[in-house]
């Protein structure tokens, strides 16, 4: 009799974890059902919830050398090609063997690879450094009611925000939601808006572009 209690016991504990199980599958069943039927309100959220200036515009991007830059050039165990070049205002650069190429709009790496490939007409297999010495062509311009106008270069892209920081901030006269970004494009002058108030506060965060060789922010 006490064997058949105990057996009865167990079985009930047996029959709870059962059910336990069944109850905790069930329940993940309608989780699933629930987030699939919400699916394109998640996503949906998922936008929202995005910052607004997360465009392809204001990713990260590499640097592409301008005029002015200074790049440092050699090749290993060759005399006399070793060479500190400023590209010029054609967007052209100057070096022994390979003469004048393009740099303007290309990365460092890209102005490498085309070195290697002039120099193996002349050398097998070269292995040349190039590096970027100075900045000279990234050059943007904030003027107006701000701390400190001038020209700003920088060895990365700034978008707007950075940018007014860097110029040391608004004084206490400027009008800060009608801020203008003039921008010269194939010649033709164009004007950007920019509301500081509005991105300070989350808001039309696309306003916040990556400025441009040239730019000039404008502070009333």
């Amino acid at each position: 009799m006490i064997g058949g209690v105990l057996t009865l016991n167990m079985m009930g504990k047996s029959m709870k974890r059962l059910v336990t199980s069944a109850l905790g599958m069930a329940l993940c069943c309608v989780s699933l059902n629930v987030w699939a039927a919400d699916g394109a309100d998640v996503t949906a959220l998922a936008k929202d919830v995005m910052p607004a200036n997360d465009t392809a515009d204001n990713v990260t991007q590499p640097y592409r050398l301008g005029p002015e830059d200074v790049l440092s050039i050699s090749v290993w165990r060759e005399d006399g090609l070793e060479k500190e070049t400023m590209i010029r205002p054609d967007g052209m650069l100057n070096f022994p063997l390979v003469g004048a190429i393009r740099a303007v709009g290309r990365t460092v790496e890209e102005v490498h690879d085309e070195l290697v490939a002039r120099l193996r007409r002349y050398i097998p297999d070269p292995v040349v450094s190039v590096s970027l010495l100075r900045i000279g062509s990234n050059r943007v311009f904030v003027i107006g009611e701000i701390n400190k106008p001038g020209a700003l270069v920088a060895g990365q892209y700034l978008d707007v925000m950075q940018a007014l920081s860097l110029a040391g901030g608004f004084t206490a006269f400027a009008d800060r939601d009608d801020i203008r970004i003039l921008r010269r494009v194939d010649g033709q002058e164009t004007v950007i808006d920019f509301d500081y108030d509005d991105v300070s506060k989350g808001k039309h965060l696309e306003q916040n572009i990556l400025l441009k060789n040239g730019d000039v922010v404008v502070v009333p």
